[in-house]
């Protein structure tokens, strides 16, 4: 019976410290129940206690086409886009800085080469505005194809990939698309092509009896490209109506760069680089076409190679 009494002592212990607890904070009466009521405010609630519904344009362009958003589905796939880029915030923030650097320029290319300024959005929707590479081998902010960049004036060799080089290849671009625009003849069908290829679009035209994007039954990523431009159009025009509100010191910016002419062969670039007061790491940030260690420079060719001034 002895070995017991420890547990018997501990178990009245704890029943007496209860009972003082019980009795010491006992409220003096029983607090009225309160109904429940939702909360009612006029106030807008702000971004981080709801999710927002946005407006979507009721009149809506693509490089001077009408995009008929009469049509339910055609307003759907757009929304589905708007609300896709919009709310991938840290994706649409970063487009939106990194614009600061190309699309200025990318738009007077497309100015002096009488191509739409909106074609401008199929760079963001190819690549982001960064040179990428697809698994498929396409490489740069267009995306060219090694073939489709060397018939549109491309140098592509083990030195060199001007895919990468994103004035040139725009320009290269700017012949690419105009030439589709003589096929076509609108410039929608055009931005559609690049995602599926001429003769792709071509097919599905005349398989369907129809010639208008928006009324062709297309493959999932196609069917979703010409809506993604559009979101970014939509978005990039009017970004506070999005949540977007970047000052201006926000963009990036590329720094004062000099221009330095080459002609003859460079057997090493990091040498050559530090020669000309930089470094290695600049030269193939600002030079991204350069693709080897070195450069051999043919007969009668000269590049254009630039660093930042300081």
């Amino acid at each position: 019976m002895k070995k017991f009494q420890p547990v018997i002592h501990f178990s009245l212990t704890v029943l007496c410290l209860v009972l003082i607890g019980f009795l010491w904070f006992k409220p003096s009466q029983s607090p009225q129940a309160i109904p429940f009521s939702p909360s009612v405010s006029n106030q807008p609630m702000s971004p981080l206690d709801s999710i927002r519904i946005f407006e979507i344009p009721k009149d809506l362009t693509f490089a001077g086409e009408k995009v008929p958003l009469e049509i339910q589905d055609v307003f759907e796939r757009l929304e589905r886009e708007i609300y896709v880029n919009a709310y991938w915030q840290s994706n649409m923030i970063l487009l939106m800085k990194r614009s600061g650097k190309y699309l200025e320029e990318i738009e007077e290319i497309l100015r002096q080469n009488e191509v739409p300024e909106d074609l401008k959005y199929l760079a963001i929707a190819e690549s982001g505005l960064m040179n990428v590479a697809s698994p498929a081998g396409a490489k740069g902010f267009w995306q060219f194809m090694e073939s489709t960049g060397k018939e549109y004036g491309l140098e592509i060799n083990r030195d060199v990939d001007e895919r990468y080089h994103f004035q040139k290849s725009t320009v290269a671009a700017t012949k690419y698309l105009k030439k589709a625009h003589e096929k076509f003849g609108n410039w929608t069908a055009v931005a559609a092509s690049y995602n599926m290829g001429q003769n792709g679009f071509s097919r599905r035209q005349q398989e369907q009896l129809q010639d208008d994007y928006y009324h062709l039954l297309l493959n999932e990523e196609t069917s979703r490209y010409m809506f993604r431009i559009l979101a970014f159009k939509v978005i990039f025009e009017n970004p506070q109506n999005f949540g977007f509100s970047l000052r201006e010191s926000d963009y990036y910016q590329t720094p004062p760069l000099k221009t330095i002419q080459v002609n003859a062969d460079i057997k090493n670039l990091a040498e050559w680089a530090k020669s000309h007061g930089s470094s290695y790491k600049d030269l193939k940030l600002y030079n991204p076409w350069l693709r080897d260690k070195n450069l051999n420079v043919r007969r009668g060719k000269t590049y254009e190679l630039i660093l930042p001034e300081y």
